[in-house]
């Protein structure tokens, strides 16, 4: 599958919600699960000393005896399909979770194996057609064939059994919600090779398990183990809902060979415009802006913070930021404002953001940015993650463990002042007649120590271009926020149509007042620079 196609899968289901089957569980009554084979023995160190073993030998990739009939489904098929909830993993035994499963189909054509692990013995879970209510989808049950197999699982919490609180489905990709109750943007296992000249790889988890949680547990574990043609991996994962979800994860990587560019706590999100970037030809749309998430935020190794809002470039543009054991970073929707987007469908405002946090030391290494362009909000374009400095080679084991966190408010952000806003427009002066190109950035920042600043502070623009000219440069109180908004225009002095790379923060008596606002812009090509 191409990169494309999980795109496409991935922010087509975050704009709908998850497929029907999250939403639309057929009521029936309690039905004992299938189960194959005799339980074995398991624990993540097997999981590790098996993808270790399987790291070791070629790669196989998944054979799929998936029905015509299938493969072929569309969209509103597949939807048709909805899970019933009487089939539901440890639905009659009064445990604060419920696991239900996601039928195969549609982008999703790899099944994997799932297990419940229950006293340290693993045993797989058999498909059943009993467990779906294949509506107006055109499949019929008695026409399944019994081994099958799932795409994927989804998880309920006892505070609200309709709604999922998590769901792995495709690839490795897998999502989670805060306490808005909304999907929006994906984390991933692994990213490999991605925004290179060359076809991105794409790892997938071929099997689940899931552990079962102590009655009064509010907590859920869950091993995965995650293959491809250049590594094997051991993943597991400790759920706990909340306000904002919190996933604690361990990772152990055995590349088969050498990884060029080797993602690690990958995440997946969408921005096709907003306030600083409406490029023509991709926001030709009612709302004001679509997006999943705003802005980059890191907390490097020296405890600097570093916002970077996010663009819709022409043409895919690739960023490394350097760093040495990253504090954590994240993909954040900072503007949680209805009236900004007007969406009353999928609503952009409610889409959580995903903050990583490294809980050991992770070396020299970057954070990578990688955005595509797209004129579609159904395609996610963004992608962020952690590349050692270090590149994997074949027989190593590479060991990662970080937390992640889910929702509206992350546990962790500046003391210092916020970027609030960023917005982008024609420079010059009003009622005078521009006489060359140039480019206007106003940032607005809010928090931190602001408003505690008297009148006559003397509070200093620090700004720094990789070229071209500043000028017309201010920083001034915005008293609506409660903050203060930079503004100056950016002269190219050159026909390059190379990125500009700008750096700014807000200072006073040399200490800063901000955090340090990142961005890129790429001047238009001399012919279309019109004044």
């Amino acid at each position: 599958m191409l990169r494309r196609d999980f795109l496409k899968a991935s922010a087509a289901l975050a704009a709908a919600g998850f497929p029907a089957t999250s939403l639309l569980a057929a009521a029936t009554a309690p039905a004992q699960l299938k189960f194959l084979g005799q339980p074995q023995a398991f624990d993540y160190a097997w999981l590790k000393g098996h993808a270790k073993q399987l790291a070791g030998k070629a790669y196989e990739p998944p054979v799929n005896h998936i029905p015509p009939e299938v493969k072929a489904l569309d969209w509103d098929q597949y939807q048709a399909i909805s899970y019933r909830d009487g089939h539901a993993l440890w639905g009659e035994e009064q445990l604060r979770f419920q696991v239900k499963f996601f039928h195969l189909g549609l982008f999703f054509k790899s099944p994997v194996q799932i297990y419940e692990l229950k006293n340290g013995q693993a045993q797989e879970l058999a498909y059943d057609s009993a467990m779906f209510n294949y509506g107006k989808s055109g499949l019929k049950a008695d026409h399944m064939p019994k081994d099958l197999g799932f795409a994927g699982f989804r998880v309920n919490f006892h505070t609200d059994l309709e709604r999922d609180i998590t769901a792995f489905l495709g690839a490795s990709y897998f999502r989670a919600v805060g306490a808005e109750w909304q999907y929006g943007l994906s984390a991933r296992g692994l990213a490999i090779d991605c925004g290179m000249d060359k076809p991105e790889e794409f790892p997938m988890f071929t099997s689940f398990w899931l552990e079962r949680p102590a009655k009064d547990s509010g907590k859920l574990v869950v091993y995965a183990l995650l293959d491809s043609p250049s590594v094997a991996g051991a993943y597991r994962f400790e759920i706990q809902p909340s306000a904002t979800m919190v996933m604690d994860v361990d990772v152990a990587l055995y590349p088969r060979k050498t990884i060029e560019r080797m993602g690690v706590a990958p995440l997946t999100s969408m921005f096709q415009y907003g306030e600083n970037d409406r490029r023509i030809g991709a926001s030709d749309d009612w709302r004001p802006e679509i997006h999943d998430s705003d802005g980059l935020a890191m907390q490097r190794g020296n405890g600097e913070w570093i916002w970077r809002p996010l663009t819709n470039p022409e043409h895919l543009r690739f960023n490394a930021y350097q760093d040495e054991n990253p504090r954590g970073f994240g993909l954040l929707q900072r503007d949680r404002n209805f009236d900004h987007y007007q969406d009353d469908g999928v609503f952009y405002d409610r889409r959580p953001s995903l903050w990583v946090e490294p809980k050991s030391g992770w070396g020299k290494g970057a954070v990578q940015l990688v955005e595509i362009p797209t004129a579609d909000e159904t395609f996610d374009n963004i992608v962020a993650f952690w590349n050692p400095a270090d590149k994997p080679q074949a027989g190593q084991e590479r060991l990662f463990a970080y937390r992640l966190h889910w929702g509206s408010k992350m546990p962790f952000s500046p003391p210092l002042a916020q970027v609030a806003a960023t917005r982008t427009g024609m420079g010059g002066v009003v009622g005078q007649k521009r006489t060359y190109y140039s480019r206007r950035f106003a940032i607005d920042f809010a928090g931190g120590d602001l408003a505690l600043l008297g009148k006559d502070a003397k509070v200093k623009p620090m700004i720094s271009v990789s070229r071209g000219k500043v000028e017309i440069t201010s920083a001034r109180p915005l008293d609506a926020i409660h903050g203060y908004r930079v503004m100056f225009d950016l002269k190219p002095t050159d026909d390059s149509v190379e990125p500009i790379d700008i750096r700014v923060y807000l200072a006073a008596d040399s200490q800063p007042l901000s955090e340090t606002w990142l961005y890129q812009w790429t001047p238009l090509a001399p012919a279309k620079r019109i004044f």
